[in-house]
Parts: structure tokens; C-alpha cells; sequence
């Protein structure tokens, strides 16, 4: 009855944590969202939102770090308990780096309008990579509520796509500022803009892989090859 009672104190207190961290996902969704509001149409007030709200999500890490921490200590988990615990602490902090990019985005919006620079054409030069951003953050968290490893492993794959075109941005973005240099001073904060959006896709992967940890107990971090869907349980 003990052990029980244990286990049950541990699943309330880990499902605590976990709906604590969806509710930090929620918040820096909606950062870049917002974020990228800002970058198209320019509403400094909105961006000011973005960059206050970046103080919460750093509150939120330290508390759900030290939940996480007591949790711990207090229970002992093992084997996959422990892995559960483990991912979180690690999805918690690519979710405050998120935010720290959507922030990035914000201030150079807010620098870039300030500036009275025209941002419609370069804010179409970012769109596409940003809505599979957005569409990639938000799966990666819905896989995470869900500990869904199939739905994991098919997020990884998009990275690649979002990493490939942020290289093309890149190039047309040099190309801009090599034929007229009037262009280089927005042409540089669009291309900070396309970084933040594909660090942010780089941290929505990294979200995955540790749904897949968890799933399956296999760290494929910084490896070529990863488990087919079928591979993964239902």
C-alpha cells in the first residue's frame, strides 16, 4: 500500500509539472506568434508584450527546474520514470531558448519600424520558413502532452526542410545587399529574424527527441539515423 501511495504522489506531482510546462509552451507560442506580427506589420506595443513576457517564461523555467529538482529527490524515480523527468527538465529549457528567440524577433521588429523601414517584402522573404516554424513548435508540443513517438519522429524530418531554407534566405538575403547596398541594414535584421526562426525550429526538434527518449529510451541526438515509424509503439 506504501508503494502505492508513492506511485500515485509521483504521477499527481509529475503530471503537475507536465501541465505547467504545456501552459510555458502556450505562452512562447504565442511570443512568436506575436512576434512575427510585429516583424510584418510593425505594432510596437505588441512587440513591447513580447519582450515583457519573456520575463515569465524565464520565472516559469526557474520554478519548473526546481519542481523538477524536489521531484527528484523526494521520489527517486527509475527507468522510465527517471527519463520522463530527465526530457522535461530539458524540453523546459529549449522552451525559455524559444522564447529568447521570439524576443530577438520583437526588438528587431521594434528597431526595424522605428526606423520607418519598409518590411513588406522581407517579411515575405520569412513567411513560409515561419509558418512551419509555428506549424513545427506546435506539434512538438502537442507530441510532448500526448508522448506521441510517431508523431516525434516525423517533426524531425521537417527540420531539415526549415534548415534548408533558411540557407536560402541566406543567399538571396547577400545577394540583396551585394547589388544595392541601401539595402543592408533591413536586409541584415531580416536575416537575424530568419536565424531566430531557425534556432526556434532547431529547439522544436530537440523537443521531439526527447519525446522519443522517453518513448523508446533511445537518445538519438546528433545521430545520422533514427527510428523508423514503425519502430516506435502505438
Amino acid at each position: 500500500m506504501m508503494g502505492e501511495h508513492s506511485s500515485k504522489k509521483y504521477d499527481e506531482e509529475l503530471e503537475a509539472i507536465r501541465s505547467k510546462v504545456l501552459l510555458m509552451g502556450g505562452i512562447v507560442e504565442t511570443q512568436f506568434l506575436d512576434a512575427m506580427t510585429c516583424f510584418r506589420i510593425g505594432n510596437l506595443e505588441r512587440a513591447e508584450r513580447v519582450m515583457r513576457e519573456d520575463d515569465t517564461v524565464n520565472q516559469l523555467e526557474v520554478q519548473l527546474d526546481d519542481a523538477c529538482s524536489h521531484l527528484i529527490v523526494r521520489r527517486q524515480p527509475t527507468a522510465n520514470d527517471l527519463r520522463t523527468v530527465m526530457a522535461t527538465i530539458k524540453v523546459i529549457t529549449d522552451l525559455e531558448r524559444i522564447g529568447d528567440e521570439a524576443t530577438k524577433i520583437a526588438r528587431t521588429a521594434k528597431s526595424l519600424h522605428s526606423r520607418g523601414a519598409v518590411t513588406v517584402s522581407h517579411y515575405e522573404m520569412v513567411r513560409s520558413i515561419a509558418n512551419a516554424t509555428s506549424d513545427m513548435l506546435h506539434d512538438a508540443l502537442d507530441a510532448f502532452a500526448r508522448n506521441d513517438g510517431k508523431q516525434a519522429l516525423q517533426l524531425i524530418a521537417q527540420d531539415a526542410v526549415i534548415d534548408h531554407e533558411f540557407r536560402s534566405i541566406m543567399r538571396n538575403l547577400i545577394t540583396f545587399m551585394m547589388e544595392d547596398p541601401r539595402t543592408i541594414s533591413a536586409a541584415l535584421d531580416t536575416l537575424w529574424v530568419a536565424k531566430a526562426i531557425e534556432r526556434i525550429g532547431d529547439h522544436a526538434k530537440n523537443i521531439a527527441e526527447y519525446v522519443i527518449y522517453v518513448v523508446e529510451g533511445k537518445d538519438i541526438r546528433h545521430t545520422k539515423t533514427v527510428p523508423l515509424p514503425d519502430d516506435l509503439p502505438e
